[in-house]
């Protein structure tokens, strides 16, 4: 009897897993190609870190290769930071056996924070401008012109509210920029992937996680109590998050407060009527919003989708 509750479960287990392998692969081929994040003849730098997203998107990039109508390159670039008790075997040896094209670039990063950073204040600024400047040189000296980082959906949502709650300023994490030496353009794949489907993934993978020492280890950071209140949004309201990461793509210039985008200074009632314009009063609308009995899952792509 135990032995076919097993097989049962092995089974369910196999389907489940296949099922979420296609949906990360459609949604990361979906991101690519809206915002043409990679071009015939790419080399892109896939900075790994050892943790659960650098892995997943190597992983799932690989994939897509394999089937994608273009040819292009992956390279597998971690930073050793010489961090105390970083198990500096383990990435190599992963790497060698996925057969990635890889390269490990040695620098103490670790010692110019812990010696720059105040005892007890938050390391990752510092840490991430150095970090940020090593990966664009190694990426010329490779000759990669695109650079892959592992950031999902969540990540741009919370650098959304952290900007918001913080900085005073509408500014989130985009899918596609140029570094800041203008040689490389930055993409995000993952960035529309959940972090709890790249948690299961994981999982299902069996990656070696080599967790951070530098900055995990530091409790209170403002962008984890964020992530845990975005965390606690999604189990009361399932499809906050991707209505959140959808709303950051259909921007209203003339209902935001951005002089710059929308000519408040300047508009004058013209004394025709317009059928897409707006009401003057719209609260009732926004109260409807709050108070919908059944939140809506909103999907990202469109129907049909045929990504790989």
């Amino acid at each position: 009897m135990n032995t076919m509750n097993d097989v049962a479960a092995a089974k369910k287990a196999a389907f489940e897993a296949n099922k979420l392998s296609k949906r990360l692969h459609r949604q990361t081929g979906q991101a690519v190609m809206d915002f043409n994040m990679i071009e015939d003849g790419d080399k892109v730098m896939v900075c790994v870190s050892g943790g659960k997203d650098s892995y997943a998107l190597l992983d799932i990039l690989m994939g897509l290769r394999q089937r994608a109508p273009i040819r292009f390159e992956l390279v597998a670039v971690n930073l050793d930071q010489k961090q105390p008790g970083f198990p500096e075997h383990v990435l190599p040896a992963y790497l060698e056996s996925i057969g990635v094209p890889f390269h490990i670039e040695n620098q103490d990063t670790y010692s110019i924070v812990k010696r720059l950073v105040p005892e007890g204040a938050t390391m990752c600024s510092l840490c991430s401008r150095l970090r940020r400047g090593i990966l664009y040189r190694v990426a010329s000296e490779l000759g990669a012109n695109k650079v892959a980082l592992g950031h999902h959906r969540d990540d741009i949502i919370v650098t959304l509210l952290m900007n918001m709650f913080f900085g005073g300023r509408m500014k989130g994490m985009p899918p596609k920029l140029v570094s800041d030496d203008g040689k490389h353009i930055v993409i995000r794949p993952l960035a529309y992937v959940a972090e709890t489907d790249l948690e299961r993934w994981a999982a299902v993978r069996d990656y070696p996680i080599i967790p951070c020492t530098l900055c995990g280890s530091q409790e209170g950071l403002q962008r984890a109590q964020i992530k845990a209140m975005l965390r606690e949004w999604e189990k009361k309201h399932p499809g906050r998050s991707d209505n959140m990461l959808r709303a950051m793509g259909q921007l209203t210039p003339s209902h935001l407060l951005d002089r710059n985008l929308h000519p408040f200074a300047t508009l004058q009632a013209t004394g025709v009527a317009d059928p897409m314009g707006d009401k003057a009063f719209d609260e009732d609308d926004a109260d409807d919003c709050g108070s919908t009995p059944t939140p809506r899952r909103v999907m990202l792509m469109p129907r049909g989708d045929t990504a790989p």
